[in-house]
């Protein structure tokens, strides 16, 4: 780890690099990293071997227990570490109650599925909201699946909005960001789920999930594309005996998730 330094100043150039990072997905994506905010996620990242970058801390917390147990576990790397004062740290803190530690991570390299991953897959379109991103990569993970297919209108992986709401699962997951699901789906050999509410759907509860499957869910606000759902094998009913048409995409998902876990846990 190399020796502290110090930044005093919005118009320092390592500030600007950080506040876009934390602000701009265009320099996310061209600088391939992103912020994480808080000691979960940096223990997370830690505890997946994702390179720390850049260690920076609010200098009132600087000798406290929490950031002395994570200097401990960077003390091999080269991570460089940067204090700023209070007022400085928290204009750059990307939550509403800074925790004084926060961190630059780079961002995974490109990842392709191949011809050959025949596991589960979640496969997102048009999921906008990063909280919903986060959470369904946290319900991903819980779950057991390892690969996720995002299409280019679903809203940064990387973010730090998404990245909170996460708690840690990016770390987890092979993560396809930008993906034509039309391709991906039509040349995939497991079985295609979309959850839908046409007369035709099936009860989740009536299928037979034991074998592989990519679940397709959309936007918050629009569902599964027409062009999506038509290349699934089956389209997906919850049932809901109650006065709600339809779930949020992140219980949505949860739910179906969950019962396929059921399944394999208790098969029929």
């Amino acid at each position: 780890m190399t020796e502290m330094k110090y930044i005093s100043s919005r118009d320092n150039p390592g500030f600007k690099r950080l506040r876009a990072l934390v602000d701009e997905a265009k320099s996310r994506r061209e600088e391939r990293a992103s912020i994480i905010d808080g000691e979960h996620l940096l223990h997370a990242a830690l505890d997946a071997d994702w390179p720390i970058r850049q260690l920076v801390l609010r200098e009132d917390v600087v000798a406290s227990v929490a950031v002395g147990g994570i200097l401990q576990r960077l003390k091999a790397s080269n991570t460089e570490v940067v204090t700023m004062a209070p007022g400085l740290f928290n204009a750059l803190s990307p939550v509403v109650t800074p925790t004084g530690m926060l961190a630059e991570i780079p961002l995974p390299d490109t990842v392709s599925s191949g011809d050959d991953w025949a596991g589960d897959v979640l496969a997102l379109a048009g999921v906008q909201d990063a909280g919903n991103l986060g959470s369904l990569l946290r319900t991903a993970v819980a779950s057991g699946i390892k690969r996720v297919w995002l299409d280019p209108q679903t809203t940064q992986a990387w973010s730090p909005k998404a990245l909170r709401a996460g708690m840690g699962a990016q770390f987890c997951l092979a993560i396809e960001e930008g993906c034509e699901l039309r391709q991906k789906l039509g040349a995939c050999r497991q079985q295609i789920l979309v959850t839908s509410l046409a007369a035709d759907s099936i009860s989740l509860y009536a299928l037979d999930l034991l074998q592989s499957n990519v679940w397709v869910f959309g936007s918050e606000g629009q569902g599964v594309p027409a062009e999506l759902q038509a290349l699934a094998q089956r389209r997906v009913r919850i049932p809901m005996p109650g006065q709600i048409e339809s779930l949020n995409v992140g219980a949505a998902a949860a739910v179906c998730l969950f019962e396929q876990v059921r399944q394999r846990e208790i098969p029929y």
